[in-house]
């Protein structure tokens, strides 16, 4: 769901309703950002998945709100850097918070590296990993320092670094599945080979990835932490009127929405 509800990011896409209930309640003044982070923190994370993996069948996430506002904040301090993190440093950056503008780094020791023998060459067409090494390799090149849950990183079911090369490779036919059309034609038009900008990328994605899995014990303590505390309830905001206009019985997912629109 986007922040924002115009292109010059000045109309939050949360409901005023409930940035005035969550600021009541809580007694701090909570703005779209803080809501967008808070639900990043508490939700972006494997723990997250595993806790309500029943309730997530029905499409639709059910976000447990903090009561504490000093644990909203730093739910959603956590949240800040998962979207620095997920945006590549575009947004939430913060110097002073660490978190810089441009792209993340692993600190030094455990950032990925690519040794003079590992140049990726440019008919690179395979993605593997050889762990005895933590070493990814890329053809006939490779980066170090890339332990096992980078590897096997997922995103909505899909392993982020083998869906990322898949469209890098130098093969990038796909199967054409039932009465599916033939690819375009235009998918035809990309590099003969392996571009330095994409090696330039991969570190980039392998150093996000690496900082994501820092992150999720963090993350997996202030979810437990939410669950087992005081919470807004569904009720409190319906009376608060943080819902006005919205038909709960009639979600798809019997869930009333946070945000106004798509």
């Amino acid at each position: 769901m986007p922040l924002w509800s115009d292109a010059e990011a000045t109309v939050p896409n949360v409901r005023p309703a409930l940035l005035a209930a969550l600021s009541t309640k809580l007694g701090l003044a909570v703005g779209a950002e803080d809501v967008m982070a808070y639900i990043a923190g508490i939700a972006a994370h494997p723990a997250y998945t595993a806790r309500f993996q029943e309730d997530l069948s029905t499409p639709g996430l059910r976000i447990p709100f903090t009561a504490d506002a000093a644990l909203f904040r730093r739910v959603a301090e956590a949240g800040r850097r998962v979207i620095w993190l997920h945006t590549f440093g575009e947004r939430m950056a913060d110097e002073g918070a660490g978190r810089p503008a441009g792209p993340p780094r692993m600190p030094s020791g455990k950032r990925p590296t690519i040794p003079a023998k590992g140049t990726i060459p440019a008919d690179t067409d395979s993605l593997d990993w050889d762990g005895s090494k933590e070493r990814l390799l890329v053809g006939g090149g490779y980066v170090d320092h890339v332990p096992a849950p980078v590897w096997q990183y997922k995103v909505s079911g899909k392993q982020v670094l083998v869906q990322w090369f898949s469209y890098r490779r130098k093969t990038r036919d796909r199967p054409i599945i039932g009465d599916h059309r033939p690819p375009s034609l235009l998918g035809n038009i990309q590099p003969e080979g392996w571009l330095a900008e994409y090696t330039t990328e991969l570190l980039n994605v392998l150093n996000v990835l690496g900082l994501l899995v820092e992150l999720e014990p963090e993350q997996a303590a202030l979810l437990e932490e939410v669950c087992n505390g005081p919470v807004i309830t569904e009720e409190e905001l319906h009376k608060a009127g943080a819902f006005v206009g919205v038909d709960a019985a009639k979600s798809t997912s019997n869930a009333p929405d946070l945000f106004e629109g798509g």
